[in-house]
């Protein structure tokens, strides 16, 4: 039996391999130089006790637990796929929580349980390009759930200095120890409750330009080349 395979019958072998990432994310973290870039909208809110959705592509995702304050409960949306179970395991080791599902395939029980925890004054955690793509290109489900909860989208993403890039769909970006890295923020996007169509399509817009424009800019701080969007007939 192949590795990939005993991984995926084994649940010793999940739980080995998830707490091995964390601490792989934890000697990047410690052995880097680390920098934040327009943080202070994050602060202010989690300051004030307020619920954002924080947006990310899923090709950043590896250094995001360390850009988070500790001390701020997250619920992660996370796919069911095995891949998603492996990063919710993951993710754990660093307090966060995940919700099982999708905004757009199936995702009925996540949104009621992602509304719920935002309107209890928790934070949701969204890939806009998850599960599986297309890379770079925001789905609409994360207006909506803005929407809904009356909570603004704040993106976010980091990169390193030393780094290796994945042939996957999403182009994963590998962070590698003793790197410089910094995490980059972006501004908050707003989404009226009462949005049209028409608006909704703009906040889409708004949060696939903001995320592509601070991924950019992460890149180009620390001398690396962005990967390119899908095509907007493949997000299509």
């Amino acid at each position: 039996m192949g590795l990939a395979k005993r991984i995926g019958k084994s649940e010793e072998l999940r739980g080995l391999l998830c707490w091995l990432g964390s601490l792989y994310i934890r000697l990047v973290h410690a052995t880097g130089r680390w920098q934040v870039v327009n943080g202070g909208h994050a602060a202010r809110l989690w300051d004030e006790g307020q619920p954002f959705i924080l947006a990310f592509w899923h090709g950043r995702i590896l250094m995001m637990p360390k850009s988070w304050r500790r001390s701020v409960p997250i619920h992660m949306l996370i796919s069911q796929h095995r891949d998603g179970q492996l990063i919710a395991r993951t993710v754990s080791h660093f307090g966060i929580h995940t919700v099982v599902g999708s905004t757009t395939r199936g995702g009925s029980a996540a949104l009621r349980a992602m509304l719920k925890f935002l309107k209890s004054g928790q934070c949701v955690g969204i890939t806009p390009d998850g599960p599986k793509g297309p890379r770079q290109r925001a789905s609409l489900g994360v207006v909506n759930v803005a929407k809904l909860a009356g909570v603004p989208i704040l993106p976010a993403t980091f990169s390193t200095s030393r780094r290796r890039l994945l042939g996957s769909w999403d182009r994963f970006a590998v962070a590698l120890p003793f790197s410089r890295g910094v995490f980059v923020w972006g501004d908050p996007i707003a989404v009226a409750r009462d949005a049209s169509e028409e608006q909704l399509e703009s906040a889409r817009r708004a949060v696939e330009d903001g995320l592509n424009a601070i991924t950019r800019d992460a890149d180009r701080r620390l001398g690396q080349t962005t990967p390119d969007p899908a095509e907007e007939e493949e997000a299509a």
